[in-house]
């Protein structure tokens, strides 16, 4: 109820039950003293009530600017992740493709060396066969002289009788006798 609706209130009232004090009428009393209780309630409460409600706007104020900042900075954040993202998915198909051509290349090369090796392997063959091929034919040629001189001795010493040593030994000294 407001202040004029209950001074309306009072007037309403009968005069005869009305009480007074310094010939002034209750109501009127009760009235002022109303008054000064909701001034002295403005000063000592409203006034502390309207700082906190100040102070309370301005923490709540200071909350949105920060929930302003960190939602920026959440956004910024997710940009850069996504940009972050994205090229590390360019990096993983450059490392893949890296990874490919490497593997070609080692590939191209290890399939070259082998070859070479099969080259080598060939010629170092090659060259054994014919070295052992040359030792076999000297060793035939030894053989075939050493049999071919074992069938001369033999024929010789079956058909030179032991006059014909001597007449070839003493041609052989006069042959020497000659020369010296």
């Amino acid at each position: 109820m407001s202040v004029a609706g209950f001074a309306a209130l009072a007037l309403a009232a009968p005069a005869e039950h009305s009480e007074s004090f310094l010939g002034l009428p209750m109501w009127l009393w009760q009235l002022v003293n109303l008054i000064a209780f909701l001034g002295v309630l403005g000063y000592f409460v409203a006034r502390p009530l309207a700082q906190a409600f100040g102070r309370r706007q301005q923490a709540v104020e200071e909350r949105i600017v920060q929930a302003r900042q960190r939602r920026e900075e959440a956004a910024r954040l997710e940009t850069e992740i996504h940009e972050r993202l994205a090229r590390l998915d360019q990096d993983l198909a450059e490392v893949r493709a890296r990874g490919l051509s490497e593997g070609e290349s080692a590939r191209a090369a290890l399939i070259r060396k082998a070859d070479e090796e099969v080259e080598r392997v060939k010629r170092e063959a090659e060259h054994e066969i014919a070295r052992r091929l040359a030792f076999a034919r000297e060793e035939l040629r030894r053989t075939a002289a050493d049999l071919t001189a074992s069938a001369a001795l033999t024929r010789l010493s079956s058909e030179v009788t032991d006059d014909d040593r001597r007449r070839l030994l003493d041609e052989a000294l006069s042959n020497l006798g000659k020369g010296a």
